[in-house]
């Protein structure tokens, strides 16, 4: 249970006002008060990328698939040199030649062909690996956000709850209350200084979990305090970019061309091989020449199987996307619905009245000095009041988290935080 008390305008006292000075300043100077003008949170999110060793790693996978894919369009056969010299009595052949088996049915246009959708599958993956930092950063920050919230209210509620604590010495002093009533004071302080020690040990977990993905409190764009994401605009949707559809566009296009493949490779390539030299028989020398062309015969194997295996899997790659398909719109559309319900669920928590936890605390005050309230009604009156402004700063963090996932399910999180397009299969 916690407790937060505002000050009113009487008894303050000097030694009060040092110390709201002192939580005053404090809120000021921590990582929440100072947001960073010069950075929007996509320009963080780029420099965060950036910066970490994923974005590297990507890199040099998408320079390897490109490789590959290079290596696919080359021709398939390298010319082969022969030299033979034959010595039978009298009869002496001496010739060189060169074969070179031909790709007449283009199986180099086919097997290029594999290599680009390989090229378009690692770079729809790449883009996925991007887009899921992309939402565990932001998941990341709008946690940090909502712990900083609690940290600044649970700072707040420490110095206040003190100085309430005093107060009721005084009271006690004077006769105005008993020592019970005082005794509680006591208590609600003791318990907001243990509340705040795990206040300070869940925001040291949200800085870890945003240090984990690349983020620095220094470098942070922070909301205000009453700052959430726009509403989700209507008819705009991409679910052809969501990453998921992404990769299985990529796959059914690979599993696709692969078809291609196996039924070119059941056809067989001749190989045309020329020959020429000089037949020396005693004293007479002879010029020849030799042309032939060899074609393997496919009778023991015939490559069948290979083909069969090649349209199951492209058929079993087109089933697997309309499978992503429908879940990708499913996704979005409860994406797009719990963003809603929890928007305007901030909506009408920021409107109440009971969340004015100032005013709040001031009436609870005037009614227990006036003895209107003992002071265990004050006290659950109190805590009920900070436990709205603490489920507020959950509800804030929540909106993000939710406006992420929409913006991640709906295909949108790559445009709003602008990050460079991959020129891809699945894009074109």
């Amino acid at each position: 249970m916690g407790f937060i008390l505002s000050l009113s305008g009487r008894s303050t006292g000097r030694t009060g006002r040092w110390r709201i000075a002192l939580i005053v300043s404090c809120a000021l100077s921590s990582p929440l008060a100072y947001a960073t003008a010069n950075t929007s949170l996509p320009a963080a999110v780029r420099a965060a990328w950036a910066a970490h060793p994923a974005a590297a790693a990507t890199e040099q996978t998408l320079a390897a698939a490109s490789a590959r894919a290079q290596a696919a369009a080359r021709p398939l056969y390298n010319p082969e040199l022969e030299f033979a010299v034959d010595d039978v009595g009298d009869e002496r052949t001496t010739a060189a030649g060169l074969a070179l088996t031909l790709d007449w049915l283009g199986k180099r246009t086919a097997r290029s062909a594999v290599g680009e959708a390989e090229r378009a599958l690692v770079e729809a993956e790449a883009m996925a690996r991007r887009d899921g930092f992309a939402r565990s950063w932001l998941h990341a920050w709008a946690d940090r956000l909502a712990a900083q919230r609690r940290l600044a209210l649970g700072a707040q509620r420490v110095g206040l709850v003190q100085r309430f604590a005093e107060l009721a010495e005084r009271q006690l002093a004077v006769g105005d209350i008993s020592s019970l009533e005082r005794d509680l004071a006591l208590l609600a302080r003791d318990e907001t200084r243990a509340e705040q020690a795990t206040l300070l040990a869940d925001a040291a977990a949200a800085d870890e979990s945003l240090r984990a993905v690349g983020g620095r409190a220094s470098d942070l764009p922070e909301a205000a305090a009453s700052e959430v994401p726009p509403g989700l605009p209507d008819g705009s949707d991409r679910l052809d970019a969501v990453p998921e559809q992404r990769i299985a566009l990529a796959q059914s296009q690979r599993a696709e061309r692969a078809v291609t493949v196996a039924e070119r490779d059941r056809r067989p390539d001749p190989t045309l091989s020329l020959r020429g030299g000089q037949v020396d028989i005693g004293n007479v020398t002879d010029s020849v020449v030799g042309l032939s062309i060899t074609v393997p015969l496919f009778v023991r194997n015939s490559y069948r199987a290979e083909a069969v295996a090649a349209r199951a899997d492209s058929v079993a790659a087109s089933a697997e996307q309309q499978r992503v398909g429908l879940e990708s719109e499913a996704a979005a559309e409860r994406a797009r619905a719990t963003y809603t319900a929890v928007r305007d669920a901030w909506s009408q928590w920021s409107t109440s009245p009971g969340t004015d936890v100032d005013a709040r605390a001031v009436l609870l005050e005037k009614l227990w000095r006036a003895g209107e309230l003992s002071t265990a009604d004050y006290l659950i009156q109190l805590q009920q009041t900070v436990d709205t402004a603490l489920a507020g700063a959950d509800l804030q963090g929540r909106v993000w988290r939710a406006y992420v996932d929409a913006l991640y399910a709906t295909g949108r999180l790559d445009a709003w935080i602008g990050f460079d397009s991959l020129n891809t299969e699945v894009s074109r």
